[in-house]
């Protein structure tokens, strides 16, 4: 499945990370777009997603900023914990109460997750292109959904060498 900004890879490469919660860390600017295909909407987040350290040797991952659906802006947030995984590079990531979500393991840069939601699927796609951009797509289908979800996230670290900011698909190029 194609992803934004393929060049923005240079090579077509993806970055294997060897420690994902190492990498995750810190504070993230998050742009994304919610497809609704069934209802032919459209929606955009934008906000930052900042990884702090928890009790349990792992990360919190709190996103805040303001999401818009047909043309209503509204505040959202949301907090998910990644767990330690098995292998540095690999995390077990869950809802702010602790269900499981999905498996996180960067090890190449790509991953693909499963998680059913009652009779949907998300099937989430994550691709890591350099140590300050990364993105996933969420493809969810089901009796009572349709939506493609695309998040691109860019480091906010300021004293990172700087690149373009990834950006998720536009209705004008869906497969961008």
């Amino acid at each position: 499945m194609p992803f934004p900004d393929e060049a923005a890879t240079h090579d077509g490469t993806r970055h294997g990370v060897p420690d994902v919660l190492a990498y995750l860390a810190g504070a993230w600017q998050v742009v994304r777009t919610a497809r609704d295909l069934a209802g032919n909407a459209e929606g955009h987040f934008s906000g930052t997603t900042v990884f702090t350290p928890s009790d349990d040797g792992g990360l919190l991952s709190h996103e805040s900023g303001v999401f818009t659906w047909r043309g209503t802006p509204r505040p959202a947030e949301r907090t998910l914990r990644f767990v330690p995984g098995g292998d540095p590079a690999t995390a077990h990531v869950q809802f702010a109460d602790g269900r499981p979500f999905h498996d996180l393991d960067l090890r190449t840069g790509r991953h693909t997750a499963d998680h059913p939601c009652g009779l949907d699927l998300y099937r989430g796609e994550f691709e890591v292109y350099d140590d300050r951009r990364w993105l996933t797509r969420w493809r969810v289908a089901g009796p009572t959904k349709d939506l493609i979800l695309t998040t691109a996230y860019t480091r906010c670290d300021p004293t990172a060498p700087r690149t373009a900011p990834l950006r998720p698909p536009s209705p004008e190029n869906p497969d961008r």
